[in-house]
């Protein structure tokens, strides 16, 4: 059996073709799509799993040789931390966020891993870990979709961004594509290939449409914006060789989790004293406030939450001319909540598309502390992000030297109507037309799967 294995920033799903129909599968509980987020105690407990996991005895040996250190130090681990066996496990989706703000202090969380897959200047024992952290989340979900299909998915097509990173071209995607396929085979599949994401989106619409188009697909997700000019249509969709109908395509890593992190910098962080000065009337530096919120960045988050940086704001204090609104950073930095505060923002952009204000609640921090946040203060935060997303769109464009017939938007964030104003105002009177806004890249994968694997 195939499936279609969306891996997405922000969700997971996964869809498979059943009585000539597309169905997706529960994967938490009855819900379809499960947040892309991680929680362990330690690095031990991932690679324990996944080891337990692998069931093809040569994968297993080669994995046991690259990971004996981890393995080793797992009754240690268990000993110091005091865990019980029913403690060692990990924990996926909003599982994960309900222990990680339980105890954000301890352990490793990890929202939207494949955003890190093509970050350059990686060392071996990061990809290691980002490797497994691939494998633990995608075997786990092939665990739960087999056990409600009473099957086993043996082949599967993995959407991709165009380019998983803004910086380190080929290379970058190259190393987040063997992260993924080495994840997916130690997983249990035995069958492995890759679609761009907003491709799979365009052939779940191409379906749809009575007459051939020229089609501009602009999928923004949770970790990269990519855009499709793909011609579409009856007369395009049984071929199986689709690479002449592929005019352009552009891609970049920036999506809905910048403008969560652009919001919380922006419009949070004046609370924890971003705009304030130093005693000698210096402005402050904005280096720490942005590292805070910068949680899609491994190397900014591992030197903001380092116990090196812990003593420098501590002693940084002492200038600070707002003392009291810095230690509210302290506290953030002390309990690693990040993630909570770009949470925050998050509900505070999801809140404004579809109403004038809303109040942010940093009650996590401070008891009683909270920030009204107005459309325009947003509009403000997100501006650099909408500039990128509309230039991914025209150079898409350019690239084809075609005007598009027709603009299909999907994507978390492609229901932002500062986004779609945006891109109207750049494009013209294009029609815009809006998919299932996390389904259609799922259900485009499992064509796929369906054409090349059947």
């Amino acid at each position: 059996m195939f499936a279609g294995f969306d891996y997405g920033s922000s969700n997971c799903a996964i869809g498979v073709w059943q009585q000539n129909q597309i169905n997706l599968v529960p994967l938490e509980g009855d819900n379809y799509y499960i947040p892309s987020t991680l929680y362990a105690l330690h690095p031990s407990l991932i690679v324990s799993e996944v080891y337990k996991g692998i069931k093809s005895t040569e994968l297993k040996h080669d994995y046991q040789k690259t990971r004996q250190p981890l393995l080793n130090s797992l009754t240690m681990v268990k000993s110091n931390l005091d865990l019980t066996d029913d403690e060692c496990k990990i924990h996926l989706g909003r599982d994960a966020i309900t222990e990680y703000i339980e105890c954000p202090e301890e352990g490793h969380f990890v929202k939207s891993p494949k955003s890190f897959f093509g970050a350059i200047g990686l060392k071996k024992q990061q990809l290691d870990f980002f490797e497994d952290i691939a494998c633990a989340m995608i075997m786990t979900l092939k665990q739960r979709a087999e056990s409600h299909l009473g099957a086993e998915l043996k082949h599967t097509v993995i959407g991709r961004p165009v380019n998983f990173q803004a910086i380190g071209g080929e290379k970058s995607n190259q190393q987040a594509l063997t992260i993924l396929h080495n994840a997916a085979m130690r997983a249990g599949f035995s069958g492995v290939e890759f679609l761009f994401e907003p491709l799979a989106a365009g052939i779940d619409f191409e379906s749809k449409l009575d007459e051939d188009k020229i089609v501009l697909v602009v999928d923004i997700g949770g970790g990269t914006t990519d855009c499709s000019l793909v011609k579409m249509g009856p007369s395009y969709r049984d071929k199986n060789d689709r690479q002449s109908d592929f005019l352009a395509h552009t891609g970049k890593r920036v999506g809905g989790n910048d403008l969560d992190i652009n919001l919380a910098y922006h419009g949070l962080m004046p609370l924890f004293g971003s705009n304030s000065k130093l005693k000698s009337g210096i402005p402050m530096p904005n280096q720490p406030f942005w590292h805070a919120c910068k949680i899609n960045d491994v190397i900014l988050q591992s030197e903001f939450y380092s116990a090196k940086n812990q003593r420098a704001l501590s002693d940084f204090i002492l200038e600070v001319d707002e003392p009291n609104k810095f230690k509210r950073l302290l506290s953030l930095q002390e309990n690693k909540q990040g993630h909570q505060l770009v949470r925050t923002a998050e509900l505070a952009k999801i809140a404004l598309s579809g109403k004038n204000e809303h109040l942010a609640d940093l009650g996590f921090i401070e008891s009683q502390l909270s920030k009204n946040i107005v459309q325009q203060e947003l509009a403000s935060a997100i501006d650099s992000s909408i500039t990128q997303v509309v230039s991914l769109a025209l150079d898409a464009i350019k690239q084809g030297g075609c005007k598009p017939d027709v603009m299909y938007l999907t994507g978390g964030s492609a229901q932002s109507p500062l986004i779609k104003a945006a891109l109207t105002h750049a494009l013209g009177d294009i029609p815009m037309l809006n998919g299932d806004h996390f389904g259609s890249v799922t259900a485009g994968l499992t064509k796929w799967a369906k054409k090349i694997f059947s």
